[in-house]
């Protein structure tokens, strides 16, 4: 990853991404079991698939221009393929079919690395060649996403295919205004893996896995049940935590490119996944279950993963970055 985001030449960046796929193959397949091999395979194939539409785009624009400088992707059917591949790589729609099936077939704590760490990359890149691509194919691969996160995530009881299409939902908020202006297009996507990464964090230290088991939460910790409340909260953007911050930034940018349809369709379109969010939220707080457990000691928690979540945690809830917005 950090090679990609420190690299100025096409081939660097491909080998980067390359070294980062091959490296976290066995990890996705660690558990001895054919659903993790099968999701390995899976995130194999197309990532392969993307990296060599990547390395097809990058060979015909130095074909082309006789640049292979990142910032350089001048030509036109270079740049579409290019954020084809990057698409692909990430995970945001119409390229998004692989992305539910790899989460589910590997453990929480890979499915965080898969919906955090691993968008690092592409985003650099698109963010690195955001004033050569089309707006319209961006707006409709974004606005695509959203409506597929939200309308995926609908029916869900497992956990992390759920995180996966809330993942392609914040994807296609990101993606919709990367080429109007790139830099909340950056804001959104690191207050997303700061939301996402405690919340998998407490998921990992309940060992909660579907909707089922997490409603147990609340007899064993409250406090738990209380953080993962507003962190599911904060995702769907409601207003006074973090999540809202990025969404109220891109629509108010659009509406100020003159693109207010857009806008209000992208409002109604995450409705959607406000109303998965809403359903966890409330099976999660509001619906005891009918036994409670004599024990004490369910499961205990990890000190190392409380930590970083009591780093993460406020910064996701409390909505700082919001203030100067509101004084001016």
């Amino acid at each position: 990853t950090l090679t990609v985001t420190s690299a100025n030449h096409w081939v660097t960046a491909w080998l980067g991404l390359e070294l980062n796929m091959i490296s976290i193959l066995p990890v996705i397949a660690k558990q001895k079991h054919p659903r993790s091999t099968e999701a390995a395979t899976k995130y194999f194939l197309t990532q392969a698939t993307a990296s060599a539409l990547m390395l097809f785009a990058s060979t015909i624009n130095a074909w082309q221009t006789g640049s292979w400088n990142i910032m350089q992707l001048n030509n036109k059917l270079s740049c579409v393929l290019m954020i084809a591949a990057l698409t692909m790589k990430m995970g945001a729609a119409p390229a998004h079919f692989w992305l539910p099936e790899v989460m589910q077939g590997a453990t929480l704590a890979t499915a965080l690395l898969i919906t955090t760490w691993q968008k690092i990359a592409p985003i650099t890149l698109l963010y690195m060649i955001s004033n050569h691509t089309e707006p319209i194919i961006t707006l409709s691969i974004g606005l695509l996403s959203i409506l597929v996160g939200g309308w995926g995530g609908f029916n869900q009881t497992q956990l992390r295919k759920m995180m996966a299409y809330s993942s392609i939902a914040h994807l296609g908020w990101t993606m919709t205004v990367i080429s109007i202006m790139p830099n909340i297009a950056l804001t959104n996507i690191i207050i997303y893996m700061i939301m996402s990464t405690p919340f998998f964090m407490l998921l990992m230290t309940t060992a909660s896995k579907t909707l089922q088991t997490m409603t147990t939460t609340w007899t064993h910790t409250p406090t738990t049940t209380i953080i993962l409340m507003l962190l599911l909260l904060s995702m769907a953007g409601l207003p006074p935590l973090t999540g809202f911050t990025p969404k109220l930034l891109i629509l108010d940018n659009l509406i100020t490119h003159k693109l207010t349809l857009t806008a209000a369709t992208m409002a109604l379109l995450s409705l959607l996944s406000l109303t998965f969010y809403l359903r966890t939220t409330y099976l999660l707080t509001s619906t005891a279950p009918p036994t409670t457990t004599q024990s004490t000691t369910t499961w205990r928690l990890k000190p190392h993963q409380n930590q970083i979540t009591a780093l993460l945690a406020p910064i996701a809830l409390f909505n700082i970055t919001i203030l100067p917005t509101l004084l001016t």
